[in-house]
């Protein structure tokens, strides 16, 4: 007999704590005791006086899963806030890349071309690679750099994704 399981679902969550030490190192430590994946993770001061920073972790789960994540992190003395955007509502999310691509010839053209297409900088160019910057959302940079593997791919840094709510409001 197969047991139902709750699809699961991709959540961006905005965490906003205390800028100590070890929080970061707590909250890994959350997810990893429950075994709990995370798929991207930013952090950064928001704050003048660096008082307060900013962590977007991008995980998956099925909902009841999700509304644990949250309610364990908001029982962390350093945590704020925390914010579901994916449930909070319209959202920006945005990811930076850096792409090395080796090649010449009409590899090398043709990863010029679709660099343009998908509004992608040369940051560094030899006359045998190329590092493109590519900013956008996650599923923008996964097409660019799959498109990149036909022609010379060499490695990728991705910085990981940030996301804020649309409107005038703050998180």
């Amino acid at each position: 007999m197969k047991i139902a399981t709750a699809a699961s679902e991709r959540h961006v969550l905005n965490i906003t704590v205390d800028n100590e030490s070890g929080i970061l190192a707590k909250i890994a430590g959350l997810f990893t005791a429950r075994g709990y994946n995370i798929d991207s993770l930013t952090v950064a001061d928001i704050t003048e006086n660096h008082a307060v920073s900013r962590i977007t972790i991008v995980t998956n789960g099925p909902p009841q899963v999700i509304d644990q994540i949250e309610a364990q992190l908001e029982r962390l003395v350093p945590v704020h806030k925390v914010t579901d955007l994916t449930e909070a509502g319209p959202h920006v999310e945005r990811e930076l890349a850096l792409v090395k691509v080796a090649g010449t010839g009409e590899k090398r053209v043709e990863a010029l071309r679709i660099a343009d297409v998908f509004r992608a900088s040369v940051v560094d160019t030899t006359t045998e690679s190329f590092v493109f910057e590519i900013t956008g959302a996650p599923d923008k940079i996964d097409s660019f750099i799959a498109l990149m593997r036909g022609l010379g791919l060499v490695e990728v840094g991705r910085s990981g994704v940030v996301g804020m709510m649309r409107g005038a409001q703050g998180a």
